[in-house]
């Protein structure tokens, strides 16, 4: 038995060797976690990282949100907003803020954006319509080289004006589509009986803050050039690839345990917003919906479209039951289909009649696109991260 110990102690990986841009990160993440608690420890992992990313802007080509989103009031979006304010770079809150004066204040070296509230603000279909120029320029300000162009001065020249920054935004419940897509998600719980935290004093913790806050931009100034240049490979893939680039050049950079922990981060939670727009009704979810059935009726060519919707609604976990007045229709099963340009036709059953249906083939691409298969990442539980 002694033997097999020391085989195993040779065998064992042993921890990265810290390093000073690790312990910056190790540091951040604690002051966080003193005042807010995430989720999850991955989420925790991906709001440090990203904190670090916003001081070192320039090197980035795209710019990745931070969605902070909860269910309810109280869930603790504002409170890590506070901390956020104190630690990213050049913060800019844009409470009552026109988004002309937004995008007039975002030059080479962008300031970072904060959005409090933003359910206020796209909330209903009323206020997104309101708001859409400032969900058009935080939509585009998410890849480099998009600008807007506006007149200015008393002969109304034409100028041409940057979107390109880092942006977090806070809210109750889920933001437009099109910003969650461009996101680091972070959905945030009210706090359990039993589970504290350290209350937030602007006199007391800020001067902390700031000077973790300093050292931070000092050790990361230096190695603009060296972000810029790196590629890392990525976990996730497409637009998700792209957010959450930045998040592990940074991880990389410092070095210790840092990439490891990026990289189980991405995958979690980008596998996590997978499952949750799954659970969606209408867009993806449907066709996540269909392919259950298909499988459970042991991968059938094809399916008629009574029998289809038959199962549909008898999935107790889905709307399609309580869709409309009497349970989803065929002909409303055909327009959520069409934009994937999957329509009935007649089909071929197993008892040899023709009726119409759908035929399992027609859905393979738009499975493989919009649906794809939640890998497991092995990698430690995703507990809830405390302070």
């Amino acid at each position: 038995m002694p033997a097999l110990a020391d085989q195993l102690a040779e065998e064992a990986v042993p921890d990265p060797e810290p390093t000073y841009g690790s312990e910056l990160l190790d540091e951040l993440r604690a002051q966080i976690a003193q005042f807010v608690i995430l989720p999850t420890q991955q989420a925790l992992d991906a709001v440090t990282l990203w904190v670090a990313a916003t001081h070192l802007q320039p090197a980035w080509q795209h710019a990745p949100r931070l969605a902070v989103v909860g269910p309810a009031k109280r869930c603790g979006k504002s409170r890590l907003l506070d901390v956020l304010t104190e630690t990213v770079h050049e913060p800019m809150l844009t409470i009552n803020t026109t988004p002309a004066a937004v995008f007039r204040s975002i030059t080479d070296e962008p300031p970072t954006l904060l959005v409090d509230e933003a359910d206020t603000i796209f909330g209903t279909p009323k206020q997104a319509e309101k708001n859409e120029e400032m969900r058009g320029l935080l939509n585009a300000g998410h890849q480099r080289n998009r600008y807007v162009t506006r007149v200015v001065g008393n002969d109304h020249t034409p100028h041409r004006f940057a979107t390109f920054a880092m942006a977090a935004l806070a809210g109750i419940g889920d933001l437009p589509d099109t910003i969650m897509d461009r996101s680091v998600v972070i959905r945030m719980r009210r706090r359990a009986e039993g589970e504290s935290v350290k209350p937030f004093r602007s006199r007391r913790d800020i001067p902390g803050l700031h000077d973790l806050r300093d050292r931070i931009a000092a050790w990361a100034r230096p190695l603009l050039d060296e972000a810029a240049d790196l590629e890392p490979g990525m976990p996730v893939e497409d637009r998700a690839a792209d957010t959450w680039e930045p998040l592990v050049i940074v991880a990389d950079l410092a070095a210790g345990h840092w990439p490891g922990r990026a990289s189980e981060a991405c995958a979690r939670m980008v596998a996590a917003e997978i499952e949750a727009e799954e659970d969606q009704p209408g867009e993806a979810r449907i066709l996540a919906d269909i392919r259950r059935v298909f499988v459970s009726q042991r991968e059938v060519d094809s399916l008629s479209t009574d029998e289809l919707l038959h199962h549909l609604r008898q999935n107790a976990e889905s709307p399609w039951a309580e869709w409309g007045r009497n349970g989803l229709s065929a002909r409303e099963l055909a327009a959520m289909l069409r934009r994937y340009d999957i329509k009935p036709g007649n089909v071929r059953l197993a008892d040899g009649t023709q009726r119409k249906g759908y035929m399992r083939n027609k859905f393979l691409d738009a499975w493989r696109r919009y649906c794809p298969t939640v890998h497991s990442v092995n990698a430690e539980s995703a507990a809830p991260a405390s302070g």
